[in-house]
């Protein structure tokens, strides 16, 4: 039918980290380990321009109903969640769309969406409530203080050229040692994506997520997970997650 999940166009933008790490480079769930942070935010203007500036309503008006990593790294994302993510949790899932990868049997207590395309929120059946809003231009979540347990981003954190403040902004909605998971692979829109991350490997990636929740400020020390489930011949699949430091 025509919502069979297929390959999206996303181009794949970095070589996956094999086990034995490229040259110089650590392994992805060593890079959060013992990390350097630079004393003052790392990144200048430039760095979070795209190819294509043009308004982002624009690009994704018509609904894509398709999966944008292959279905074992969907598999892997679903099962990791069936891991970590507590039963009756309120979950917020950011740039959603119309599926959220949750295991079918989780118990939620609500979970929103925040997205860009009405129908594809519309089509999501995980979603109790869903707000149609364009995160780079207006960074502020449109929910109370404290008021979720469980913070997902899905292969979208690439486009996220206000990151700061949008991660300033999961720290205010996240409830005391409630968790952010964003999950990533190597694909993705490249006129879309942010320019330092189409410059960059897999695992300077997941120091730049990393960054971003360390000077956001308020979150534990971020960690990594490489949860691809067949290195070199599916698509990688990346965690980096932090909790919201406990009162």
């Amino acid at each position: 039918g025509p919502l069979r999940p297929a390959a999206a166009p996303r181009r794949r933008v970095s070589r996956a980290v094999a086990p034995s790490a490229m040259f110089g480079q650590p392994k992805v769930e060593d890079v959060l380990k013992t990390p350097k942070w630079p004393a003052e935010w790392p990144y200048s203007e430039k760095d979070f321009k795209r190819q294509d500036e043009s308004s982002d309503t624009y690009f994704y008006d018509t609904p894509r109903y398709v999966f944008h990593i292959d279905e074992f790294a969907v598999k892997a994302l679903t099962k990791y969640y069936a891991e970590n993510i507590p039963a009756d949790s309120e979950i917020l899932d950011l740039c959603s769309s119309w599926v959220s990868h949750l295991p079918k049997d989780l118990k939620t207590k609500r979970v929103v969406g925040i997205g860009m395309n009405d129908a594809e929120l519309k089509k999501n059946e995980r979603l109790d409530e869903y707000f149609v809003q364009n995160m780079n231009v207006n960074t502020g979540l449109p929910l109370p203080d404290a008021s979720v347990d469980v913070i997902t981003n899905v292969v979208s954190v690439d486009y996220l050229n206000k990151p700061l403040e949008i991660f300033r902004e999961m720290h205010r909605v996240l409830r005391p040692g409630g968790l952010a998971i964003m999950s990533f692979s190597n694909r993705c829109f490249p006129t879309k994506a942010i320019s330092i991350w189409l410059n960059t490997s897999d695992a300077e990636h997941v120091f730049i997520v990393g960054s971003y929740f360390h000077y956001a400020g308020g979150f534990d020390a971020p960690t990594a997970y490489n949860i691809s489930p067949n290195m070199g011949f599916t698509d990688p699949m990346y965690i980096v997650q932090a909790r919201k430091k406990a009162e």
